[in-house]
């Protein structure tokens, strides 16, 4: 049987929270059938727009414009402001409703998820006629529309469900993609932000199907390691996992929330290093090796994004597990500034068989993985800060080293 994964998407979430709270409280009217949008304070010119009603948009206003150039088109705008925590209330009642159809589920953002449905098909039946029933209990249960899109990939099923807003069903099964995707704008493509996309135009590549058709080596040269993976996103290839909450409890992983916004991905590798330092150290404790490597990013808007590199040689070697999490950062295009980073290992093995190819060296390798281990019996012993990687001591350490006074970091 194919693999059938549905991407779950709240049509205008903001906006229909908020007209929900507000109902509830005893608003008069529906602000999504008004010129209505969610944003900051609009006697000030710095608000800015988070949602727009339908209305609204008609009349020329988008996302992340100032609330001052959105009621210059609008004049009879209103503007409401967001109240998070009633959006997080709503994102749980929607997870929760849908954690009674299948365990696996994937928060990819608070108002969106994928859905694996492969394994549930036997009971619910067709995936059509399933998520028409489903859009109907989300209506009456929590009174918001949702768009869902199917498909036999994460990938595709979240391309479909955008292709078509409110309340709407799209497919994009394999079959599909090349009718139904490959005519679409390259920038339309999930994961091709504005700068990728304006240098994919510069070389000739307007559609999604010219991407798809591009030369890996002549793309290679602007885009380095993602070039083969923006092709492959074309072609509607994607293996990754739907990772719900009960399979991460099967993994190991640490996340940490940073004191700034950070849009410097060097700096995100330093966060990278320090984390992979710390899930290593405990994937060594517990005597096991990662097939697995994914990291997780959240953005200035909550928005939460993850990807994932299967190894064909399972790990527990520090080194290794980060200089893979680099390599999966990279493939991350054009970030918001981010507030939360992760690191986690999956699909965890007791027992390792090094697949041996020409450019492997396996002396390396064990001879890392055997001084991770004796420092992490200095750590256990000792403490954490008794040995750590010049890279992970931080700029006032290093000035502090230098000058001789804390010598006992090295």
């Amino acid at each position: 049987m194919d693999r059938i994964v549905m991407h779950i998407d709240v049509n205008n979430a903001f906006l229909s929270w908020t007209a929900i709270d507000l109902l509830n409280r005893g608003y008069k009217y529906d602000i999504r059938n008004s010129y209505a949008v969610i944003g900051g304070d609009e006697r000030k010119r710095t608000g800015i727009v988070l949602a727009k009603s339908t209305a609204a948009k008609k009349m020329g206003v988008y996302t992340g414009e100032t609330l001052f150039s959105a009621r210059k088109k609008c004049p009879a705008l209103k503007s409401y402001p967001p109240n998070y925590q009633f959006y997080v209330e709503m994102s749980n009642k929607l997870f929760k409703l849908l954690s009674k159809y299948s365990p696996d589920i994937e928060v990819a953002s608070v108002d969106e998820c994928y859905l694996e449905y492969t394994g549930v098909k036997n009971l619910y039946g067709d995936e059509i006629e399933f998520a028409k029933k489903l859009q109907k209990e989300i209506f009456d249960t929590l009174g918001f529309t949702v768009n869902v899109g199917i498909a036999n990939n994460k990938l595709c099923a979240k391309m479909a469900s955008d292709f078509e807003k409110p309340n709407k069903i799209h497919t994009l099964y394999s079959y599909e993609v090349e009718n139904k995707m490959h005519g679409l704008d390259v920038g339309e493509l999930f994961g091709i932000g504005k700068m990728s996309a304006k240098k994919l135009y510069e070389l000739g590549i307007k559609t999604i199907g010219d991407l798809a058709n591009s030369d890996p080596y002549f793309l290679y040269k602007y885009f380095k390691n993602q070039a083969m993976v923006m092709i492959n996103s074309a072609k509607g290839i994607d293996n990754s996992l739907v990772i719900s909450e009960s399979e991460e409890l099967k993994g190991i992983g640490n996340e940490i929330t940073l004191d700034h916004d950070v849009s410097s991905k060097q700096e995100l590798e330093q966060h990278l290093l320090y984390l992979a330092d710390k899930v290593a150290r405990r994937l060594r404790g517990t005597n096991r090796y990662a097939f697995v490597v994914a990291v997780i990013l959240k953005d200035k808007y909550f928005k939460r994004i993850s990807r994932q590199r299967k190894l064909k040689n399972a790990t527990n070697v520090t080194d290794e597990i980060y200089q893979i999490a680099k390599d999966v950062l990279d493939e991350f295009d054009e970030l918001e500034p981010i507030r939360l980073i992760g690191l986690r290992l999956n699909n965890l093995v007791d027992k390792v068989e090094i697949q041996v190819s020409l450019f492997d060296d396996i002396k390396v390798h064990d001879n890392n993985e055997n001084l991770d281990k004796m420092v992490d019996k200095l750590k256990d012993k000792f403490g954490s800060n008794i040995v750590r990687k010049a890279s992970l001591i931080n700029v006032d350490d290093k000035k502090r080293i230098e000058k001789g006074v804390n010598k006992k970091l090295l």
